[in-house]
């Protein structure tokens, strides 16, 4: 079977699931990865024939994504912040709107020269350790910490630490039990990308996502869908210095009631809308 043959199979069969245009971008990632040609070298060479080694690897992957797995987890990379990041199903998919909140906090952080002198940075729910990884990579004078309740999802982000040469310490902890916070030290920067949609919204979300992104990852309890900003803002009470800042990333339906928590806990609230237009980010810092 010929390049160009092999290909359009693959987008013919995609496009049963997906747009055109999704279906086009997930065939050309899928074929750059396992023909190892760019799109201009493998329309100049319509005609080659394919390895059956890459056939086979072709219709393994194209079965795959016609089950709905993402193609981040198919090939086990998705790009954050100009990097490229090794990925499972024990974490979430990077998406653009973490990458709006990493730059928010780089720019907060510059603004007030923080970086010319140490300083102490806490990512709460690590996952993949895409977040604190961009931030050391950028602000090389941080010391950055990555929590994670998941052992499974910790060695992922051990894993893109090392192959991205950023030295971050990792550590196993249930962050809700607050028995456990004096484990951890004080930090002049708190972020998180928490758990944040209710239970009852898991059927409006795409079946690529609830059924293979980690639930603990993406969902908290109908009831209180707040508890991780409110266990944040109890945790920076104590280890947040007074002039540190929390950067969350929230959802777009709650914002006045996460700004609420923060200030139940004498922090000052600053929303940012994501491109968008959508409220998806809080910078919060202690009142004065």
């Amino acid at each position: 079977m010929t390049t160009e043959q092999c290909y359009n199979d693959f987008l013919k069969q995609l496009t049963l699931i997906y747009d055109s245009r999704e279906a086009t971008n997930i065939t050309e990632w899928v074929f750059e990865i396992v023909t190892g040609l760019k799109r201009w070298e493998r329309t100049g060479n319509k005609s080659v024939a394919l390895e059956k080694d890459t056939i086979q690897k072709l219709e393994k992957y194209l079965k795959e994504l016609l089950e709905h797995k993402p193609v981040q987890y198919v090939l086990h990379e998705a790009w954050f912040y100009k990097m490229k990041y090794f990925v499972d199903e024990h974490v979430l998919i990077p998406r653009p709107e973490t990458e709006e909140l990493v730059e928010w906090l780089i720019e907060v952080v510059r603004e007030n020269n923080l970086q010319g002198r140490e300083f102490r940075i806490l990512d709460v729910g690590t996952g993949s350790g895409c977040i604190a990884v961009s931030i050391k990579k950028e602000l090389m004078n941080a010391v950055v910490t990555g929590i994670d309740v998941s052992v499974e999802a910790l060695q992922v982000a051990k894993k893109n630490a090392a192959e991205l040469h950023a030295k971050i310490s990792f550590v196993t902890i249930d962050f809700l039990r607050e028995s456990l916070w004096n484990s951890l030290g004080v930090y002049d920067v708190i972020v998180s990308n928490p758990p944040y949609i209710p239970e009852n919204e898991k059927g409006k979300l795409a079946m690529n996502v609830t059924a293979f992104e980690p639930d603990i990852a993406l969902f908290v309890e109908n009831n209180y869908p707040f508890v991780f900003y409110d266990k944040i803002a109890h945790f920076a009470q104590s280890h947040l210095k007074h002039d540190g800042k929390i950067f969350v990333e929230i959802h777009e339906e709650f914002c006045q009631e996460i700004q609420e928590v923060f200030s139940a806990c004498n922090f000052a609230s600053e929303v940012r809308k994501d491109i968008y237009g959508k409220e998806r980010m809080i910078k919060a810092t202690f009142r004065k």
